[in-house]
């Protein structure tokens, strides 16, 4: 649980960064894909285009938004098979999520981290238990 990690894409590549994969929907502004150096992006993990465009990085809206993501995250089965995805990704080493938003409280990867997390802390408890 401790290979997954998020970032702001503008910050510097590091090559500790491990699998570098883009959650955003929207490619970030003045970035080019070979300063990127991106593993994958994922747009279709990111919140539905009516989603983002409602929350707008309001910081009041968020926990509204963080619900209805969540819901998306848990019932959009594209969306569910990029989480494996990712979570098989951890499996070989480090995965770095990037994002593009100002805000590092209020934006989508910040919920998607946490959803990960949830999934891969819940998957190593179905392991651990013994019949």
């Amino acid at each position: 649980m401790g290979n997954l990690f998020l970032k702001r894409v503008y910050e510097p590549y590091d090559e500790s960064d491990g699998f570098r994969i883009l959650v955003d929907r929207i490619w970030p502004r003045g970035i080019s894909k070979e300063v990127a150096k991106l593993t994958a992006w994922e747009k279709e993990v990111a919140p539905s285009p009516e989603l983002r465009k409602w929350f707008c990085h309001k910081p009041e809206l968020f926990e509204e938004f963080r619900t209805k993501y969540l819901e998306e995250l848990r019932t959009d089965e594209q969306k569910q098979k990029i989480l494996d995805e990712i979570i098989t990704m951890t499996l070989k080493g480090k995965v770095t999520l990037l994002y593009g938003a100002k805000d590092p409280v209020y934006n989508h990867a910040i919920v998607l981290l946490e959803e990960l997390k949830r999934i891969m802390n819940h998957e190593e408890e179905k392991s651990n238990y013994t019949y």
